[in-house]
């Protein structure tokens, strides 16, 4: 057979289906292999470039892949579906991948190390547990309301229940009490995995870096070094910031462009922390007399706090990014006092 040039693999949970091609596309093979059978395949192949989708499990088969010998790139899903051709099936997906890894112009997914992964994992576990507790606190309020008694908003009347279960059917309050508990117990859930989010920023020198920029703390540092690594796969801080969706959309017909809402684009969860970081920073934007602090008095004068708050979230990114590709840290201007 004529060595391939691109191997395009379709990931499944126990099947993988494989598309080779040469370098002027005709198709070489068209193979299924079990989990098992996979690695050793491609052991005998020489090295060539090996391409999947960016889905689940693809960071620990491009790991894997790699130790091979073979150059591994991830191509995001949404770049491969225009290349799907007639009916969908696992061998025309794979054909899909080659034919979208083989444009020039196409853009590919950073492979993840595993305390990449490890941090990512944390992140999520955290943000599935907020979610949960959200749903509990609402819960409580609602079953509360078709009792008449009107709870007041936040964590302080969670935890002083029993004050507002008076007079209340025994069967309900014994409810209550379980939601109650199930709260207290999603909140020490938090607490340990924010302790062990700490642990390792502590130990990450990046992510410690990355702590000296106004407005990002352990959590949104670690979340910056789960996704980002160290930035080198990004062109500028622009790119970075586009990454995440913190710039314009933009629609243009007719030689006419117009600058839409941020895009929204990328990770949601690592966006969200950089503006409520932000938002953090503007509430003492009085206190600070450096560049950064006119910078935000003067936007604010003219713009709404919203657009403010996504502007700040875009420089921050784009400080991360430098502070990521170019080492460093970041250092307020000269004399400047903080607060």
């Amino acid at each position: 057979m004529t060595t391939p040039a691109i191997i395009g693999i379709d990931l499944g949970k126990r099947t993988f289906h494989l598309h080779a091609q040469n370098r002027h596309g005709k198709p070489l093979l068209r193979k299924a292999l079990s989990r098992q059978k996979l690695l050793p395949h491609l052991a005998q192949q020489p090295a060539c470039l090996v391409v999947m989708e960016s889905c689940a499990g693809c960071h620990y088969w491009a790991r894997q892949i790699q130790a091979l010998g073979h150059d591994v790139r991830l191509v995001p899903p949404q770049y491969v579906k225009p290349f799907v051709k007639t009916n969908k099936n696992d061998f025309v997906d794979a054909e899909a991948i080659c034919e979208a890894a083989s444009r020039p112009t196409m853009r590919f997914a950073v492979i993840k190390s595993e305390d990449q992964q490890l941090l990512s994992a944390l992140h999520r576990s955290r943000q599935g547990l907020v979610a949960e507790r959200t749903a509990v606190m609402n819960r409580l309020h609602g079953f509360l309301l078709e009792f008449g008694v009107a709870l007041p908003v936040g964590h302080a009347a969670i935890r002083r229940l029993d004050t507002y279960l008076e007079h209340l059917p025994t069967a309900f309050v014994a409810l209550v009490r379980r939601l109650q508990a199930h709260y207290h117990t999603l909140c020490d859930e938090i607490a340990a995995l924010e302790e062990e989010v700490e642990q390792l920023t502590r130990r990450d020198d990046a992510a410690r870096r990355l702590m000296t920029i106004p407005g990002i703390g352990p959590i949104t540092a670690s979340a910056i070094v789960g996704t980002a690594g160290d930035a080198s796969h990004y062109r500028s801080g622009r790119e970075f910031a586009a990454s995440l969706g913190l710039v314009p959309r933009q629609y243009a017909t007719g030689g006419k462009p117009r600058l839409l809402g941020i895009s929204k684009r990328g990770d949601g969860h690592l966006r969200r922390l950089l503006v409520q970081g932000a938002r953090a920073v503007m509430q003492r934007q009085n206190q600070r007399n450096d560049r950064l602090g006119d910078w935000l008095r003067e936007l604010g004068c003219r713009r709404h706090s919203n657009v403010v708050a996504c502007a700040l979230a875009n420089k921050m990114a784009r400080i991360a990014w430098a502070i990521l590709a170019k080492g460093g840290e970041f250092r307020p201007s000269p004399g400047a006092t903080l607060a």
